[in-house]
């Protein structure tokens, strides 16, 4: 079969283009449908009826393309992240500025007077690396970061699976926070889900690659995002570059890993994010504290 045709739609999702067919039926077949085989990819009928590999019934359950277990919602992760995000937000319009100066991304205490007494991550704070990134204030900027989960999120949801989605989405968020905190002003507050939101951009794109997608459509919006990044003020652009390198990175290590060693490589590369991260801002506690 050449994998470099032109891309014909999903058998099962008329709407879906794709490059993939069944390696049994050679039905073509989208990332919500492709289940991993000993070789290639199969089809749910070609699975269901046992016309495929002959394994044991527990090696024929569906997976998705990074290797987890195929959920029966395949939005579950995205929908209570956004929960959680629109929950924050109604918090911080109920409660003000005081839940704001508590949760921000705030590298040290700049004793102004629009806080209230609080500390910093050099302080000790480390939470505010993550809580941060649930955190927003105006309208329009939590409906952009939630509009990019939500477009973003469910494709990459069902072809990694929710355990490796959510670490794919945390993690991306805290990579965006530690750079931030690494290089940014340390008394300049901070917030959004931009940097996870970044993560999930450069994933799409790492996934679209090896699905062999057509990539135009994702690099022309990634360009258009980092162009307003670059250029709008009061947007902090170590956040979505610190997202997009952590995402771009995780994506590859989990749809690249080889089958028989692809649990390993997937939390190794994971374990090696957080402890970049961790070393990033143990570096720049140690710079501001001494």
């Amino acid at each position: 079969m050449d994998q470099h045709q032109s891309a014909v739609v999903c058998y099962r999702h008329p709407d879906r283009e794709t490059g993939i067919r069944c390696t049994r039926c050679e039905r073509p077949i989208c990332p919500d449908c492709m289940i991993t085989a000993s070789v290639g990819f199969q089809c749910p009928e070609c699975v269901r009826t046992g016309s495929g590999t002959g394994h044991a019934p527990h090696a024929n359950q569906p997976r998705t393309l990074a290797g987890a277990r195929v959920a029966a919602d395949p939005r579950l992760i995205t929908k209570i992240l956004l929960a959680a995000n629109l929950a924050l937000f109604v918090a911080v319009q109920a409660v003000g500025d005081k839940l704001t100066a508590d949760l921000v991304m705030l590298g040290q205490w700049p004793h102004d007077s629009f806080y209230q007494p609080t500390e910093g991550v050099a302080e000790g704070q480390w939470y505010r690396l993550l809580t941060s990134v649930f955190l927003h204030q105006e309208i329009w900027h939590i409906a952009m970061n939630m509009l990019g989960l939500w477009f973003l999120g469910p494709p990459l949801e069902s072809a990694l699976g929710r355990i490796r989605f959510l670490a794919l989405f945390l993690l991306s968020g805290l990579g965006g926070s530690a750079l931030t905190y690494m290089i940014a002003d340390p008394g300049q507050p901070s917030l959004g889900a931009s940097g996870a939101v970044f993560g999930l951009f450069g994933a799409t794109a790492v996934l679209m690659r090896r699905m062999q997608y057509d990539m135009r459509p994702i690099l022309v919006l990634l360009a258009v995002n980092l162009v307003f990044t670059f250029t709008w003020s009061n947007i902090a652009w170590e956040a979505h570059i610190g997202g997009l390198v952590i995402g771009a990175a995780i994506a590859a290590a989990m749809v690249h890993a080889p089958r028989d060693r692809r649990t390993l490589v997937q939390s190794a590369a994971c374990a090696g994010a957080v402890l970049l991260i961790l070393a990033l801002c143990v570096i720049r506690t140690l710079m501001l504290s001494g």
